[in-house]
């Protein structure tokens, strides 16, 4: 990751201080196209900043380190030739190609991405047809009557949103009744739901919430973060 930029520094410990797209993409979106062509090194790369908000690089000559606080969109083929499970079209790759494919992403690493989502292909009449949809102004002011709900419950904290609640303060901010932490306790139990998972899917329930106007987490919300997880980090 770190290779877009480079500047000279002859006045600190580093002859090259490379910042990468990483910190680039700080307070913003960064967005991996094809993520399962990207070599598994360079995704593992991921992990320190998704979880810390920072990048650290280290040298002989000392370290740095780099705000890294952005938002990862990613996109990916459920297989090499992007047919696997799409019924108008025969996929070409065996079992094993599949896997290899699909093992480029570890575990710890989808363990630290809040949504995952299967899109299938549009048909051509979906794309000619013009039904009805919602539109972007509508969903526009539905997101920022989310945002307000949870500026008013954040303040005085100095976070802006749900997902910068740190692991120490969910309990308190995202607050579960005895039904949705049953629900969590039985994944958890199952083996399906990890720790970090745990604080995660509570977060997004929090946001779910929150789109929805309810002033608290109820079963539905965890429920539907929960389909969210990936189904090898469940």
């Amino acid at each position: 990751m770190p290779h877009a930029r480079a500047r000279m520094a002859h006045e600190t410990p580093f002859a090259v201080c490379p910042t990468g797209e990483i910190s680039l993409a700080s307070h913003g979106v960064l967005y991996l196209d094809e993520l399962g062509e990207f070599p598994r090194g360079t995704l593992e790369v991921l992990r320190q900043p998704l979880e810390e908000g920072a990048v650290t690089i280290a040298r002989a000559s000392g370290t740095l380190t780099f705000p890294a606080r952005f938002t990862l969109v990613a996109s990916m083929n459920p297989c090499p030739c992007g047919y696997r499970g799409d019924k108008s079209a025969d996929c070409r790759c065996d079992d094993a190609a599949v896997q290899k494919y699909l093992a480029k992403l570890s575990g710890p690493l989808l363990d630290r991405i809040d949504l995952h989502v299967t899109v299938s292909r549009v048909s051509f009449g979906e794309l000619v047809q013009r039904a009805p949809a919602e539109t972007s102004a509508t969903i526009r002011g539905r997101v920022e009557a989310a945002r307000e709900r949870q500026a008013i419950r954040l303040r005085g904290t100095g976070l802006a949103t749900n997902a910068a609640i740190s692991a120490a303060d969910v309990r308190r901010l995202c607050p579960l009744d005895t039904e949705t932490l049953a629900l969590l306790e039985s994944a958890v139990t199952r083996g399906t739901l990890s720790a970090r998972a745990f604080d995660r899917v509570a977060r997004v329930a929090r946001t779910i919430a929150d789109l929805a106007g309810a002033e608290t987490i109820a079963r539905e919300h965890v429920a539907e973060a929960l389909l969210y997880r990936d189904q090898r980090t469940r």
